[in-house]
């Protein structure tokens, strides 16, 4: 028998009755976790622990009133890990066409899989290439991409990319929506350059963008075009030496309707709930930081990303090359909105090494998930 939690409780019941038993993290054994959740409706305090045994929880995880889930997540099970993710990029087997163009291709499969998104909670997913969110494809401004996707699923998917393509490229019914068992090849020129995304636009769409059917879709400039900012899209060229300086990270914010009722009950960034938070991200103090962020989060009109202790400079759908947005801490996105953020902690003397909160600003989101940690060194072996 599989050991999840049986969700009847709704959102707000499940933070009002404390996160740390009723929010499905498991608590030391989860053949205990039932007696737990007896235990806070009858009105007792769960301890603020990170282990589940009464021990005082790391400093920064008592943070938000120590909201956090309890225990840990089996990456190998799900056969994906939050921390690999962030820097885990797809740039597509390279090849060139006759007439001298570099060609990327991709191989994505569609596969119905369980995976487990808080300690002790499992999701009925339909993933890209086994994980949610699926793989972040990445190429360079004018290449020829090339997308073989093969539905290995129960229902009918398909990619639809934020990008300029053909209607016959653009994934929808008609137009490179597959049944189970078939396969479909996408082709386009990547443009424009940008943090884009793709996700599976089969109907009913919002159950299959809320069941993890999205990824990232990064384009970057292609500096010759841009002679007037060569060294800025030098700097974003994945394997440029001006790249190698910039420490990037994948993310995605997300949630999970565990009941099917319409309403979330799991926020996160990366899939897993708080595991950003248990395993801060490490980063050299060194070196400028560069986030590709969007936002997939399904039955909310919003959803946002706050920093502590610092600002960065915000390029919105990553397509300019000078920012939209300059010195600011929290930069809000709608649902399939996306964009670069680029921050240092090298730059002033406050800055010392030490943990650095991020997390979305709706207290609710944060307290169900979404909030993480960086941890600032001096240096990254």
């Amino acid at each position: 028998m599989r050991n999840w939690l049986p969700f009847d409780l709704g959102r707000r019941k499940l933070l009002g009755a404390g996160l740390a038993a009723a929010g499905g993290a498991a608590i030391a054994a989860r053949s205990a976790l039932s007696q737990d959740v007896s235990s806070q409706h009858q009105g007792h305090q769960m301890p603020a622990t990170a282990n589940g045994t009464g021990d005082a929880a790391p400093l920064h995880m008592q943070a938000h009133g120590a909201m956090i889930t309890v225990g840990d997540v089996d990456d190998a099970r799900n056969g994906f890990d939050p921390t690999a993710m962030l820097t885990d990029w797809d740039l597509g087997t390279l090849s060139t066409l006759p007439d001298g163009r570099r060609l990327r291709t991709y191989e994505v499969e569609v596969e119905d899989k369980e995976i487990e998104i808080a300690p002790g909670v499992m999701f009925p997913a339909w993933t890209f290439n086994g994980r949610v969110p699926g793989p972040s494809l990445r190429a360079m401004e004018g290449d020829r991409l090339r997308i073989i996707l093969r539905n290995y699923g129960s229902h009918p998917h398909s990619m639809h990319f934020h990008g300029i393509h053909a209607a016959r490229m653009d994934g929808v019914p008609g137009a490179g929506v597959i049944g189970p068992g078939e396969e479909f090849v996408y082709e386009f020129d990547a443009r424009p350059f940008g943090c884009h995304l793709y996700h599976c636009h089969a109907l009913p769409l919002a159950r299959h963008i809320h069941k993890g059917m999205y990824g990232l879709f990064v384009i970057d400039p292609d500096p010759e075009k841009h002679p007037e900012f060569r060294d800025v899209a030098l700097g974003r060229l994945r394997g440029s030496p001006e790249n190698a300086r910039w420490q990037e990270l994948a993310m995605v914010m997300n949630a999970f309707d565990t009941n099917f009722d319409g309403e979330n009950e799991f926020y996160a960034c990366n899939t897993i709930a708080h595991c950003y938070a248990k395993k801060p991200i490490r980063i050299a103090k060194s070196r400028p930081v560069r986030i590709y962020l969007a936002n997939l989060t399904e039955f909310d009109p919003i959803n946002s990303f706050h920093l502590h202790g610092n600002f960065f400079d915000y390029y919105d759908q990553g397509t300019t090359l000078t920012p939209t947005l300059k010195t600011v801490d929290l930069i809000v996105q709608c649902q399939a909105q996306r964009g670069i953020l680029e921050f240092t902690f090298g730059e002033h003397a406050d800055h010392e090494p030490g943990l650095y909160m991020f997390h979305a600003h709706q207290s609710e989101f944060t307290e169900l998930g979404w909030m993480g940690m960086f941890e600032v060194v001096e240096d990254v072996a």
